[in-house]
């Protein structure tokens, strides 16, 4: 431990590196205050010089706020075994790694008390605490076994006549594998199978192909289900149950009143899409009777009470928290929980009585929430009703439920929708697209989602009861699993601005930086030809949301505290809400346990990481139906727009339906074209003609790969005629450094 030193005033940038560097263990702005001694009231101007520092790229911030030197890995991260080293030790790399140079090696250190079950093995991902031994090296203590890897395989079926083999679907894995076993039935070549790795020690041999047996014929890889299924395999989506945690989830039983509120004579209701198959969270609204609350409104939220059957350590447990989050594919969920949870006693189903934690808020006339109660309760939804059909019945006025329920939400939406304008939240317009299928799995259509006010009433009270969620826990003093999402870095702020200058707007400059800064920008574009381009530009600047138990607010919401509480069927971190508000109100005896507190941390690092993992998956899978629905139509000609703007060429979505293809930089022949980062442009060296993200582009389909989701495109020749050819700005464009930073 380094010498702490004993000052009074501020420390320079240099002092605060050097305490950093030479220090063990977390250092964050506390440690740092302390070990400075700064009085109370300079704590601010601290902040202000550690912000600068890491806008400045001599600091990043890991977990719990932690500071450390740029490059290096926080103290608890999620890797990958990826082998042995000579001593025949297990080495890992970070699953995460978003600097240019390669990422540090880490050397697994022994197990100490290793309980039962198969060793770390390559292509395990863990969950691990490093020590930073030098810029390139780690060394790594396992603190669990996230996902086990090469259990089982997806590949493609290929036949040489004496040998099998597998050649896998996930492009990380590199090799083959020969076909040593299965069923009677053998594969045609070219058809998609599954297997399963025998003797994964083999995976440490310097000789010989690994060997898998065939567990199941998927099929030719045109049938629909082949395509969520390479998205699940490829990227690990654990998607079988332990036989623990389906017995614990059968032998689940109804809850009855006992001490819980009873709210079954509120007609609270579900509003889901119409294939929805888990309800978990019910409204109600009414006029607030209080006269001294005139015009407000109490509004209920109801949520399944998961934590009731998801008791800690159970095996319910452990299988929800290493899927962190349930998956959703155009023709399959990967759930987090067991369906006779997800779909049954969890769901709150019209009708029939259901186990919930509800929260009772109270507003007044321009949405301002005055006060918010929770509780345990027993409910009995009304009615599930899909969002056309509520927004249908409140345009025409009409229903059974028009008075007693829709009515009522509407108006207290309109009171909350006031205090939400006065916010002003990061406010995108971005359109989401929606795979169509058929009873078979064939997509039929791809649309465009249509945004209704219906949407938008579910997703407000949905905000305000995780803000009361965060709220209550933090003044019960009771840990809490934050959702973060923290203001955008200078250095991307910078490269905003630059683009921005391109169409003529502004960006303001200020120390506090607020969504209504960007919304200002996005309002000027609206109707405008590069609307899409700049809420896309927009959205890359922001930064990638996360949890954590250590607050640092939600900027794109504009709200200084905020949890996940109100879908635990599907997120393990809405679990832990829960979990934290029956400890915090006293319940019930199945609350947040010191134990489970003490590991909020590490758990926040897990369910990022399995949050990242399902969104991956899922656009993956989107990619692929894209794909396998464009193939009959190789040759022919699409509009599209420039999504992507890299050294190595243009990414065009197609319009209507989104699907993303690359044109390489080697078929755009008629010049030397130089990538300009900032301005998300290719221009010509000599012709002068840009490419430019958001630009209207006319290409040709030149193939499909429906097993990678993948679109090779061709720029028309007549298009190439028509490219602006007018300097950026009138002004020489400088060829600039690709950094290689990836999108968050």
């Amino acid at each position: 431990m380094a010498k702490k030193p004993t000052r009074s005033a501020l420390p320079s940038k240099q002092q605060i590196l050097d305490f950093v560097n030479q220090t063990d263990g977390k250092v964050g702005k506390r440690e740092i205050g302390r070990a400075f001694q700064i009085r109370s009231q300079d704590r601010i101007e601290l902040k202000k010089i550690l912000r600068e520092m890491r806008d400045e790229g001599l600091l990043e911030k890991g977990y719990k706020k932690a500071m450390h030197k740029p490059g290096r890995l926080p103290n608890i991260a999620v890797i990958e075994i990826t082998g042995i080293d000579r001593h025949g030790d297990l080495i890992a790399a970070p699953v995460s790694w978003e600097h240019e140079d390669a990422p540090p090696k880490i050397h697994i250190l022994p197990q100490k008390n290793r309980k039962g079950g198969p060793a770390p093995g390559r292509g395990d991902r863990v969950l691990a605490r490093l020590e930073y031994i030098s810029d390139t090296s780690y060394s790594g203590r396992i603190i669990r076994v996230l996902q086990s890897a090469n259990l089982t395989i997806l590949g493609i079926f290929r036949s040489s006549g004496e040998q099998d083999r597998l050649i896998p679907v996930d492009k990380k894995v590199r090799e083959e594998f020969l076909i040593t076993g299965g069923g009677r039935e053998k594969p045609k070549d070219g058809d998609l199978v599954l297997a399963e790795v025998l003797d994964r020690r083999r995976a440490n041999r310097p000789m010989g192909l690994r060997r898998v047996k065939l567990k199941e014929i998927i099929g030719d890889m045109s049938a629909p289900k082949s395509v969520s299924l390479i998205a699940i395999h490829a990227h690990g989506i654990p998607h079988d149950f332990s036989a623990g945690a389906v017995r614990e989830a059968e032998a689940a039983k109804p809850v009855t009143l006992g001490k819980r509120e009873d709210l079954r004579d509120i007609p609270l209701i579900t509003i889901d899409p119409p294939d929805a198959r888990d309800h978990d969270d019910a409204i109600f609204a009414e006029p607030d009777p209080d006269p001294k609350n005139p015009g407000g409104w109490h509004v209920i939220v109801a949520i399944a009470d998961v934590a009731h059957y998801v008791r800690h350590a159970s095996a319910l447990d452990k299988d929800a928290r290493i899927r962190g989050n349930s998956c959703y594919f155009p023709d399959r969920v990967v759930p987090m929980l067991p369906e006779a949870l997800s779909a049954d006693l969890c769901s709150l189903k019209p009708g029939v009585d259901r186990a919930a934690l509800a929260v009772h808020m109270w507003f007044d006339v321009e949405g301002n929430k005055k006060r918010h109660r929770f509780c345990r309760a027993l409910m009995r939804s009304a009615a599930n009703m899909a969002y056309r059909d509520v927004q249908a019945a409140f345009d025409k006025g009409e229903g059974a439920l028009i008075d007693t329920v829709i009515r009522p939400l509407y108006g207290a939406y309109e009171a909350i929708r006031i205090a939400r304008t006065k916010r002003e939240p990061l406010d995108l317009e971005l359109p989401e697209r929606k795979i169509i299928l058929d009873d078979q799995g064939n997509v039929t259509d791809i649309t465009i989602q249509e945004r209704l006010d219906a949407h938008k009433l579910v997703e407000e009270f949905m905000i305000q009861a995780n803000v009361a969620a965060a709220e209550a826990l933090e003044a019960r003093r009771t840990p809490c699993m934050y959702r973060v999402h923290e203001e955008p870095g200078l250095e991307k702020l910078e490269e905003l601005r630059d683009f921005l200058k391109s169409l003529n707007l502004s960006l303001a400059k200020g120390q506090v930086l607020k969504p209504r800064a960007f919304n200002q920008i996005l309002r000027k574009v609206v109707g405008a030809p590069h609307q899409l381009l700049v809420n896309d530009v927009v959205l890359r600047s922001q930064t990638q949301a996360y949890y954590s138990p250590a607050n640092a607010g939600h900027f794109g919401l504009a709200l200084p505290k905020y949890a996940h509480f109100t879908s635990p069927i599907r997120r393990y971190a809405d679990v832990l809400i829960h979990r934290g508000l029956i400890r915090a109100y006293g319940l019930g005896e199945d609350g947040l346990r010191d134990d489970e507190a003490s590991e909020l941390e590490e758990l926040g690092a897990l369910i990022s990481t399995t949050e990242r993992r399902a969104m991956v998956a899922e656009r993956d899978s989107k990619d692929r139906y894209v794909a396998a629905f464009l193939s009959n139509r190789v040759g022919e000609t699409f509009k599209g727009r420039i999504s992507g703007v890299t050294k190595f060429g243009l990414f065009v979505t197609l319009e209507p339906w989104g699907g993303d293809g690359l044109i390489p930089m080697a078929r755009l022949t008629d010049d030397f074209y130089i990538y300009d980062q900032t301005h998300h442009t290719l221009i010509g060296r000599s012709t002068k003609r840009r490419f430019q993200l958001g630009d209207p582009i006319e290409v040709r389909l030149s193939d499909t790969r429906p097993t990678s989701g993948g679109l090779e495109l061709e720029l028309l020749d007549r298009m190439k005629t028509t490219a602006r050819t007018k300097k950026h700005g009138g002004k020489k464009i400088k060829q600039r450094k690709y950094k290689g930073k990836q999108r968050k």
